[in-house]
Order: C-alpha cells, then sequence, then structure tokens
C-alpha cells in the first residue's frame, strides 16, 4: 500500500487522464458535426484545434459560410495551404449542426480550464520532487505531464523494488508464463497496472518517433521480428527499466543513440551489409583500412555485376 502522498497523486493524475480522455472525444465529435456538413478541414490542417483551426471553427458556429473568408482566419504555416483551405471548407452546415458547434467548443474549453486547474495542484504537490520530475523528462518520449503520471505510479522511492526486474513485473510489462506438463499456452504480458501501462505505451509511441533514438532503433529491430505490439510494448519496458535506474541512482539518462546494436555487435552488421550487397549484384572486397576513413569504389564488371572494394584514402576525400 502507497503512503497517503502517492495515493493522492493518483487520484490527481488519474482524474486528469479521464479529462483528457472526454477532451478528446469532444474533438471527435467536433470532427463528426464537420463532416456532416461537408466541411473537410481535417484533410488540410494536421490539427483542426489549432489556433487557425478554432478561429475557423467558432466563425463557422456564428454563421459564416463562405470560404474564402473562413480560409482567411488562417494564420502561420497554414496560410500557405490558402487555396487548399477555401476548397476543404466549401461546405453547409444546418442550424442546428452550428448550435452543436457552438455546444462542443465551449465543452472543450471548460473541459481545458479543468485540466489546467489539475496540473497546477498537481504541480504543487510535487513541488518537493522537482529533482526526479526533472531526471525522467530527460528520458526519450516523457514529457512533464508524462513524468508526473508516472512518478505518481511508482512513487519517488524504489526501496520496494529491489531490481528494475521486480518493477516491471508489478507494473505486468513482463512476458507471462503459462506453462502445464511441458506445454506453454498464452504468454502475454499479465494486467499490472493499468494507467501505468498506459502512460509507458504512449512514451514508448512518442520514442519511436525520435530520430537517432535508441527506443527508435530497438522498436524497429523487435517489430521485424515480433510485430509492432510486442515491439513497442518492450520499448515501454524499457522506459520503465530507465526510469528504476534514473529515480535509483539519481542520474539522467543516457542516450545510447540510434546506431547502438550496430556498434553491439560490428563484426555480425558488417557480414548482414555484405550480405544484403551482394543480393543486390555486387561482388562485395573488404579490405583493412590504414587509416580512420576510406574510400569505396564502384567499379562495373563486364558482366551485370559490379565490384565494391574499401580502400584506403591518400587524403581526406573519398572516390565514388
Amino acid at each position: 500500500m502507497p503512503r497517503s502522498e502517492i495515493r493522492q497523486w493518483r487520484q490527481l493524475t488519474r482524474q486528469r487522464t479521464k479529462l483528457t480522455d472526454h477532451r478528446t472525444s469532444v474533438i471527435n465529435r467536433i470532427h463528426s458535426v464537420l463532416e456532416q456538413g461537408n466541411i473537410k478541414l481535417s484533410s488540410v490542417a494536421t490539427d483542426i484545434m489549432g489556433v487557425s483551426g478554432r478561429a475557423m471553427i467558432r466563425a463557422l458556429s456564428q454563421g459564416e459560410s463562405d470560404p474564402v473568408r473562413l480560409a482567411a482566419l488562417a494564420r502561420g504555416r497554414l496560410k500557405t495551404k490558402y487555396e487548399q483551405l477555401v476548397e476543404s471548407l466549401d461546405g453547409q452546415l444546418s442550424a442546428n449542426q452550428r448550435w452543436m458547434l457552438k455546444q462542443l467548443l465551449e465543452q472543450l474549453e471548460e473541459l481545458e480550464n479543468k485540466d489546467a486547474i489539475y496540473s497546477e495542484r498537481i504541480r504543487g504537490q510535487m513541488l518537493a520532487y522537482e529533482r526526479q520530475l526533472e531526471l525522467l523528462d530527460t528520458i526519450s518520449g516523457i514529457g512533464r505531464r508524462s513524468a508526473e503520471n508516472l512518478l505518481a505510479e511508482i512513487g519517488p522511492e524504489m526501496d520496494p523494488f529491489p531490481t528494475d526486474n521486480d518493477l516491471v513485473s508489478w507494473g505486468g510489462l513482463c512476458p507471462g508464463k503459462n506453462e502445464s506438463a511441458g506445454k506453454k499456452r498464452s504468454s502475454k504480458t499479465p494486467d499490472g497496472n493499468k494507467w501505468l501501462k498506459r502512460v509507458l505505451v504512449e512514451a514508448a509511441w512518442a520514442g519511436t518517433n525520435e530520430k537517432n533514438s535508441y527506443l527508435a532503433a530497438l522498436y524497429r529491430r523487435l517489430a521485424s521480428r515480433r510485430g509492432k505490439n510486442r515491439a513497442i510494448v518492450a520499448v515501454a519496458r524499457t522506459i520503465l527499466q530507465a526510469a528504476w535506474h534514473i529515480l535509483k541512482e539519481d542520474v539522467n539518462y543516457k542516450e545510447l543513440g540510434g546506431d547502438y546494436f550496430e556498434r553491439l555487435n560490428e563484426e555480425k552488421s558488417t557480414k548482414y551489409l555484405v550480405k544484403r550487397l551482394e543480393k543486390f549484384g555486387y561482388e562485395v572486397v573488404l579490405k583493412p583500412k590504414k587509416a580512420k576513413k576510406a574510400a569505396l569504389e564502384l567499379k562495373p564488371k563486364k558482366t551485370k555485376k559490379a565490384k565494391v572494394e574499401l580502400k584506403p584514402k591518400k587524403a581526406s576525400e573519398a572516390t565514388a
């Protein structure tokens, strides 16, 4: 049983998460109302609830129907899509649909105000653990809100979890083990803490979108063999393990880089790349380097194949 302080954090962060879900539901409803009136704003604007999108939707709810005047409300980079905006806003909303848009916008603003109130309350109650939040924020895919949700679920002290694997097991992010009489059954992850799983999976997806990151490399490595769902759970597990070490040892997250697995086994990577080149019709000759760099030459052969050679450079230039 966590102490009272952590239980209070969980009440606040979980309710804030529910507000986020409610907000998403309202936005989806706005999308639906616009589609019913043949307004295709979402096909041009990435986020219809941005500054430009809100201005257009508010104008629609107030009776504006001219697509030219609506498109003129665009701001920033969306202004460069003026012609597409005019075309996407050329629809017709009924009086009832305009009224619904107005109500939905008011509901959305109310939810966002409530969210801000909860966030301020959470920030105040976690003020003494700002250091831990800043450290968690260094993990790829983790932002301030995710760090707060994560800290509320696992707590700031790792004493209840002797190892990172104990924390992973408690969180339900380890492979299940169901074996009887030598027969293996389902190995899906156990139920665990659904709130913790949610924040970690969301962070995992965000982390896989970061360029040249270890988490993105891990996901690609596993997704091709194990599937996307298992790969994302593995990334979430890695984030949780990193959080354990960060909180336990009071250290920053260490980014291993997108080429970590290639550097980990250079010989295996080299053989793989050579095999790939040979598959594309090349004969590969590898020669040791005398300097730190080498030149790559592609020389056509008399046949349809070409020869690839790695030769030491005479200067700091590479020939191709």
